[in-house]
């Protein structure tokens, strides 16, 4: 590795750390060389006034605030970004797909000429996308009002035909192969339940917000997720 790119990587490596200390041992194997040349690195990054700080017997600690040039990215950076946007270009709502390829072309655009083969012939790529069915919500309205706190009013039909009304506090919405899906706060189940978008039959978009904290919300609904992965079987039993 290239002396610039092994100092690219050691920011990498803590920003990625989410201001937990590192230390130099656990540098050193992820970029395959030795702590000698860590600390030389680290000090020549403190040198050019990265402002790093080490902490004696944790490691080191990339101080918040620190911004780099954009696109500085590695081969394998550039193709992970590409393969994730082919990915959502074939699964995602329209408006998010044509983001997805603008962003290829942006990447194309700004990276460097060496680099360009890496965003045009990648070596790897995404599965074509398989016949979904069509959402019967607006999914680019579903992510403002997730953005925004806001409620959704849902007429819902479930995998055994009930039709029932719901006014949720939408969460996030997941793509997968062949379905998407809206989770959410229910009020009528006071719990987490999820949506296919395609079993929509009508929607309200409300104005009206949730009376809790957004992040406070995806606190507990990554709780909920962590007890169906423990417990499906209760999952399934609570399901609608």
């Amino acid at each position: 590795m290239r002396r610039a790119d092994r100092l690219f990587q050691i920011i990498q490596i803590l920003r990625r750390s989410a201001r937990r200390p590192i230390t130099a041992t656990a540098i050193a194997r992820e970029l395959e060389t030795s702590k000698r040349t860590v600390y030389r690195d680290v000090a020549d990054l403190i040198g050019q006034r990265v402002p790093i700080r080490g902490e004696a017997g944790t490691g080191y600690v990339l101080e918040s605030g620190y911004d780099m040039p954009p696109l500085m990215l590695t081969p394998d950076e550039i193709e992970a970004a590409v393969l994730g946007a082919q990915w959502v270009a074939g699964r995602a709502d329209p408006v998010l797909a044509r983001a997805a390829e603008d962003l290829i072309g942006k990447i194309a655009a700004i990276v460097p000429e060496r680099l360009r083969p890496f965003v045009m012939e990648p070596a790897s790529r995404a599965p074509p996308a398989w016949n979904a069915p069509p959402d019967r919500l607006d999914l680019v309205k579903t992510r403002a009002h997730i953005h925004a706190g806001h409620k959704i009013a849902l007429v819902y039909r479930d995998e055994r035909e009930r039709v029932s009304r719901r006014t949720v506090w939408p969460v996030v919405v997941g793509y997968f192969q062949t379905v998407r899906i809206l989770a959410a706060w229910c009020e009528l189940r006071r719990d987490f339940r999820t949506f296919r978008t395609d079993r929509v039959e009508a929607v309200e978009f409300l104005e009206e917000r949730y009376p809790e904290r957004q992040p406070a919300l995806r606190a507990r609904w990554r709780k909920w997720l962590a007890e169906r992965r423990h417990h499906p079987q209760r999952a399934e039993s609570r399901s609608i």
